[in-house]
């Protein structure tokens, strides 16, 4: 009984065979063993974890620290020396292709530091030929992919582009909001590979032989996150892939839609109420664009939520320059899908109109005629009073281009009918800016500008317009007069003062108290 129950205990393994186990897990990790993986420390070191996750080889117990330092140098010196080319796929059977095309994927899982170009170049050279033949692979696939090779790919195109953002320093950080228009941008120093990889993942997803439902179990909502947060990469090139990608993305996965645009939205309201630092502004508002473009008749009450809630907040932070033709096209979107938004959104250009920052001004005008290009009549009559009311403070603006682009309003044709309808409204409301533009402008292509456009309303209706003028010259005919009796009483003041000075003991008289109340009146 004894000897039964100590025959069922486990046998210690000897030394020997421990050592020869792990001999041969360094040896071939990367290639052969389909549960390693390499990562950068945070020294920028290749290390190799085995394990399905790159943190297993963090279960070391505490007492086995410094045999894991030595066993990490080992392992590095084993991996690199290990990594060698597999062969082409010109070379293998295709029954052997697939077998092939898996140890690729995990071949290319190592990453290299490439702030060093003399390191690794044999290894940088290995795993970007391997990458170029995935790429051909997929684009030249005829049969469906297999869920395990798409959880390899999944796990090779997250090891290589869900990475740390590179470092910055903290005053770079403070004068961003302030410069971030006149720095360059940060190339990544590894886009030789990750150029290649996007490549490989674009055409894995635009592929036929990409089955969207076993797909998506690996294209999932943690991985569409990790991708929007990749947006805020100051490479430009980077963005315009992931651009590319996130379109493909919700073209084909139809049922990550409805997340995807949360998550877009998301990211913009910390970028408008938050932060106002965000990279990827202009190209998240260029897929957006293309989205509201396919929206169906009548709009949803998200999608008008959505431009009420996001898009219209973002004309408020200060680098609307970097992004401003995108978000100007997703206005004219919705505004073209229904005129009666035009109301909505003349309105909201309003409350975030810019007051000292001449240039955004200009923006806003060019974007107020795209959308009254698009304005229908009884739209465009509910916001008409405020919205000439700005344009009139525009048009005698001291800044020449701003008075300019809000005269230039009246070349556009649709605009200039739609003011010529409500003239007996809007020309009492602009004629002052006018007739100080023509007296008092130092600018000539303003005035000119001016005079055309009074000489548009008074061909229009030369009654109204003698009208309006005649009223302007009465209005300000009362102003000087208000003006005088104020200039009046300040001297009258000034000499009740003088007197008192002179005088100390003197009191104010009562009657020049009534005077001077009688002068204010």
């Amino acid at each position: 009984m004894i000897k039964q129950i100590l025959g069922r205990l486990p046998k210690k393994p000897s030394k020997s065979a421990d050592g020869r186990e792990n001999l041969l897990s360094s040896v071939l990790a990367g290639s052969r063993n389909s549960d390693s993986a390499v990562h950068k420390s945070g020294n920028g070191k290749e290390v190799v974890n085995h394990g399905v996750h790159s943190s297993s080889s963090m279960g070391f117990g505490h007492g086995h620290k410094s045999v894991q330092g030595e066993d990490s140098k080992t392992t590095d010196s084993l991996a690199m020396n290990s990594y060698e080319p597999l062969p082409s796929f010109r070379d293998v059977s295709s029954t052997e292709k697939n077998n092939l095309f898996l140890k690729k994927l995990k071949l290319c899982c190592a990453t290299f530091d490439f702030t060093d170009p003399t390191k690794n170049l044999k290894e940088k050279e290995i795993k970007r030929q391997t990458l170029l033949e995935l790429v051909d692979y997929v684009s030249s696939a005829n049969g469906k992919f297999t869920e395990n090779a798409m959880q390899e790919i999944i796990r090779m195109v997250s090891t290589n582009l869900f990475r740390l953002p590179n470092a910055q320093p903290i005053e770079n950080k403070v004068l961003e909001a302030y410069d971030m228009g006149e720095e360059e941008p940060l190339m990544e120093p590894a886009w030789p590979h990750l150029q290649i990889v996007y490549e490989f993942f674009l055409r894995f997803v635009a592929s036929p032989e990409t089955d969207t439902k076993l797909a998506k179990r690996y294209i999932d909502h943690a991985f569409i996150l990790k991708l929007l947060d990749l947006f805020d990469s100051e490479d430009p090139r980077e963005r315009e892939y992931l651009k590319t990608i996130l379109h493909r993305i919700y073209g084909k996965f139809m049922v990550h839609r409805p997340f995807i645009r949360k998550s877009i939205n998301n990211i913009f309201y910390r970028f408008v109420f938050e932060t106002e630092k965000f990279n990827g502004v202009a190209e998240l508002l260029e897929v957006l664009g293309s989205i509201i473009n396919g929206f169906a008749l009548p709009l949803k009450e998200e999608h008008k939520f959505f431009l009420v809630r996001v898009l219209i907040p973002l004309h408020k932070p200060k680098c609307l320059t970097m992004y401003h033709q995108q978000l100007s096209y997703c206005i004219s979107q919705f505004v073209e899908k229904d005129s009666k938004l035009a109301d909505t959104v003349i309105r909201g250009l309003l409350k975030y109109w810019p007051i000292t920052n001449s240039s955004k001004e200009v923006m806003f005008l060019s974007e107020l005629e795209e959308v009254l290009e698009a304005t229908q009549l009884p739209e465009f009559q509910r916001c008409m009073v405020p919205l000439f009311r700005r344009i009139a403070r525009c048009m005698s603006s001291s800044h020449f281009q701003v008075a300019e682009r809000a005269l230039y309003l009246w070349s556009n044709d649709h605009v200039e009918n739609l003011i010529k309808q409500n003239s007996k409204v809007i020309l009492p409301i602009i004629l002052p800016a006018l007739e100080k533009n023509r007296q008092t402008h130092w600018n000539k292509a303003v005035q000119s500008l001016t005079a055309n456009v009074r000489k548009i309303f008074s061909d229009t209706d030369p009654e109204l317009f003698e009208e309006c003028v005649q009223k302007f010259q009465e209005d300000e005919a009362k102003q000087l007069e208000v003006k005088t009796k104020q200039e009046a009483i300040w001297r009258q003041l000034e000499e009740v003062v003088t007197t008192k000075t002179k005088t100390p003991g003197l009191p104010i008289s009562q009657s020049t108290l009534v005077q001077t109340k009688t002068l204010a009146s």
